[in-house]
Order: C-alpha cells, then structure tokens, then sequence
C-alpha cells in the first residue's frame, strides 16, 4: 500500500506542503487512489473514508463522471452566476469536473480556463477534453500563488477544496483579485475550521493532503479574501465535515480531540467580487 512520507513541520516548510499534495494527487490519477481515504495515511486506517463530496453533483448539468475523481467539498458553480459568453478560471481544475459544468454555463461563446500545479492532471483533463471534443476548455499547469495569466482577463474564477491546500494563501487571493477582471467575482468551495485545530491536526503532512490541516480558522479565512481588496465577500453554503476518529492523529489527547469534535471542519462556499474602481 502507498503511503505518505512522515510529517514534517508544514508550518515551517511551504515546499513539503507543495511536495506532499502534489505527490498524492499525483497517486490519485495514476493509481485510482482516494483523496480523501485514511487509508492513504496509514495502513491502519483503510476501512474508514473521509467523503467531502457526496452526491453533490447528482442532476448538474455538464457533469461528466470520468472527470470526478472525487477530490472536491461543494460545488462552486451552483452559486458563481455563471453567463453565456463569460471567461471563467477553475483554480486546482483536476480531471476537469468544474470546468466542464462551468462550460455548459457559459456556453460555445464562453471560454474555461483549468490550472492545476500536478502534470498527471493536467494531461488527464486534456485528454478528457479532447475526448469530448470541447474546444473552448483548455488545462495549462501552474500554481496559484503564480496564476500564468494576465491581469484582468476572467470574468468569474472558480475552486473546489483547493486554496485550503495552498500554503500561501494571502497571496494565492492577491493572484485570484489580479485577474479578475473589475466587477469580476469569485465562487470558491473550501474547508475551514471553527475553533482551533490542534497543532497535531495542523503538523500532520496526510491530512494536509486530504484537506483538513490546511484548513484556516473561518473568521481568518475571510479576513484573508478581504485583505486581498475584495468586496461583498459572503459564505453562501456551509456544511460541516464528518471526520472519522481513525483519520486523526493518534497523537492527540482526549481534550484535544474534544475540541477538534466541538468546532470541527466545514465546507463553505465563499463569494466576493473585485470592485469595479
């Protein structure tokens, strides 16, 4: 079974972040793994899943089932007031799901933009794409902190449970704000913590990669899209995240997982638009 390299100390070092979350999504293409199962933490753990999904995408419009590698916690585009002809950018695209609902929405005359920092997704949602014929949905590699486009040149940018992965955040929000364009918006799925993490929570390098260590503190999480200049910013849906005891680390003291379970995660969808001045 394939296992996480031991956690290092996240906090301190942003490139083993980068290196573990691309390493497991990485697994996820080419050996069908979970995002999300314990079982890629421990060998202990494999019968428990920690689902953030769901059925969400039952009746969407655009879903194609080959592109949904089960990787997201909501669905952004639900609420992104998506129009005919917009340009649209799905930060974190994987296999191509959003981006291919968010092309039903926008339309032949829109155009989709998928970014994602792991190549084996990349070339997977390109080889969707083409075997779909969609032509006006292209997949490019980057990363979000370093977004390879320029400014003002998206009308609405998508995400689903991606930025929470980001080490910097701040500036993954500053790269979103530079290219929108003004009175642009953003949608945004992600996971956030209500109460503090426990810092064995937060060091672990697994739960990092399945999208619970990275999460902010809810109230610092918006401060955060505020602080990057965007304006009527909003959580739209929220939805706490059931995590199974044998996903945590067996670190944690019985007040520390008391706490962890009296706050816990939550899926929120977050909206805010670039001001038009």
């Amino acid at each position: 079974m394939s296992t996480l390299l031991p956690s290092p100390d996240l906090a301190a070092d942003p490139s083993a972040i980068k290196a573990q979350v691309r390493e497991k999504y990485a697994r996820v293409v080419t050996q069908g793994e979970s995002c999300c199962a314990p079982s890629c933490c421990s060998a202990d753990t494999a019968a428990d899943e920690l689902s953030m999904i769901g059925d969400a995408y039952t009746g969407v419009e655009g879903y194609v089932a080959e592109a949904d590698l089960g990787l997201g916690c909501g669905l952004p585009t639900e609420h992104a007031g998506l129009r005919e002809g917009q340009t649209v950018l799905d930060l974190g695209s994987g296999a191509g799901v959003d981006a291919f609902v968010a092309r039903r929405e926008v339309g032949p005359s829109g155009r989709v933009i998928g970014v994602d920092f792991t190549p084996e997704m990349v070339a997977k949602a390109r080889q969707n794409a083409a075997r779909l014929g969609f032509d006006n949905v292209t997949f490019v590699e980057g990363e979000i902190e370093a977004l390879p486009l320029g400014d003002a040149t998206v009308d609405v940018a998508l995400s689903n449970c991606v930025l929470n992965l980001v080490p910097d955040k701040a500036r993954a929000f500053a790269e979103v704000y530079r290219v929108l364009r003004p009175g642009g918006h953003f949608c945004i799925s992600d996971v956030v913590a209500r109460g503090a993490l426990p810092e064995a929570v937060r060091r672990s390098a697994a739960l990092y990669a399945g999208c619970v260590a990275g999460a902010l503190e809810e109230a610092d999480y918006l401060a955060v899209i505020r602080a990057a200049g965007f304006e009527g910013v909003e959580v739209v849906k929220a939805r706490r995240i059931a995590v199974p005891a044998s996903a945590l680390p067996p670190a944690l003291t019985a007040e520390e997982r008391a706490a962890f379970e009296a706050g816990g995660v939550w899926s929120v969808t977050v909206r805010g638009t670039r001001p038009e001045a």
